[in-house]
């Protein structure tokens, strides 16, 4: 499995990650026609080999015409549902910007829809963030790996005016993942280096892998204790081909509840970011028959989701734990079939393909639109994938 290690002795940024992926052979020329799908005017990239303590690496500044300009997370979202990036890009991008809403939405105490972004709604930043969605989907990089991330102390100053170090956000996104005093009071990890890193896989020490290439980021500061590096290993990691990650699970019984507002809840819960919402049956005290509310979630949304639970039912508690989750390798794939385009998953191990699955709502507006079965539909698509993977 190709695997990017994140070395993050003195921290992520998302330029020095971007920085990062050029070292490890990104094409630059690549990487700009695919942000020029953005539709974003007035920036460009400006790409340095610079050295920190004698080590030299790829420096990445996005240089832009305006002044840094503030935009909701609704706009964000926009541009990118908007583009013409690639389904795979996308998600990843809006994955992101989504962690980073949500974390900001939790320290200013607003909702998610009227967050206003400040140093990561500016173009750069924007570029930063799409482009490494883009690197890594360029690169083929499956699973990535991250460090334990080193914590800043002191304070800094933005849009906000004087914050603590770490940022609020960064203590948001990195609940679950390990952490580190780094003892230094500069800004080691920022809330656009967390969001990234908040994208790998697992966190931890290095794997057994077959180093392909190494590489550096560079960062903006002169530190006197380390340099300010991102390094990163790729390679390709043994084993079952399987992923692993870290989700949360949430659970309640209800043995009083209206079953028409356990159904409007799963649908409230799935449109809130839920990964699994699930009911089963289940005997409680007294012989009473009751239902089971399961629902897995990342770390960020268990709070969110509790809440959600707890104002529509009639539960009066639920219980939360971690749990590891091990995952085959999934990618989405697009085709355009005789009745419109389709979107498809396709499902691996140790790289061999093992099932296509069509994705459901887009079958079904097919099978409307077009007239055909829904199972006709599935069919379809299925065999137009594969013989698009044959070609």
């Amino acid at each position: 499995m190709k695997t990017l290690y994140l070395d993050c002795f003195s921290g992520i940024s998302g330029d020095m990650f971007l920085g990062l992926l050029i070292d490890l052979g990104l094409d630059p020329a690549l990487l700009e026609q695919e942000l020029n799908k953005l539709q974003l005017p007035g920036w460009q990239l400006q790409i340095d080999r610079e050295q920190r303590q004698g080590i030299e690496g790829c420096r990445v500044r996005v240089l832009c015409d305006e002044q840094k300009q503030h935009r909701h997370w609704s706009d964000i979202d926009k541009i990118l549902a908007d583009c013409s990036l690639s389904l795979n890009i996308k998600q990843r991008a809006r994955r992101i910007f989504l962690r980073l809403g949500q974390a900001e939405a939790k320290v200013h105490g607003m909702a998610l829809e009227e967050v206003h972004f400040h140093e990561v709604g500016a173009t750069d930043a924007i570029i930063d963030l799409v482009g490494a969605a883009i690197g890594l989907e360029l690169l083929g990089v499956e699973q990535l790996i991250c460090s334990p991330l080193p914590l800043s102390r002191g304070m800094s100053h933005c849009a906000h005016g004087a914050l603590p170090l770490p940022a609020p956000a960064v203590f948001e996104l990195l609940q679950g993942a390990p952490i580190i005093d780094s003892g230094i009071d500069k800004e080691l990890v920022t809330p656009s280096g967390a969001a990234i890193a908040c994208e790998a896989n697992e966190f931890g020490g290095l794997p057994a892998m077959q180093i392909a290439a190494s590489g550096y980021g560079v960062g903006g500061w002169q530190l006197e204790d380390r340099p300010n590096l991102l390094r990163g290993l790729l390679g390709r990691t043994a084993g079952s081909g399987l992923l692993r990650d870290q989700v949360m699970v949430l659970e309640t019984h209800i043995d009083d509840g209206n079953p028409e507002w356990l159904g409007a809840l799963q649908e409230d819960l799935l449109d809130a970011g839920a990964l699994d919402v699930a009911f089963s049956p289940v005997q409680m005290k007294k012989n009473r028959p009751a239902t089971c509310l399961t629902v897995v979630a990342a770390q960020n949304d268990v709070q969110r989701l509790a809440q959600l639970i707890l104002i529509g039912c009639s539960a009066s508690g639920v219980r939360s734990y971690p749990v590891e989750r091990y995952k085959l390798e999934r990618r989405e794939f697009e085709v355009e079939t005789e009745i419109g385009p389709a979107v498809a998953k396709l499902f691996f191990d140790k790289g061999t393909l093992l099932r296509i699955a069509p994705e459901y709502e887009n079958c079904r507006r097919l099978a409307k639109s077009s007239g055909l079965p829904l199972p006709e539909v599935y069919r379809l698509v299925e065999i137009t994938v594969r013989n698009k993977l044959s070609s």
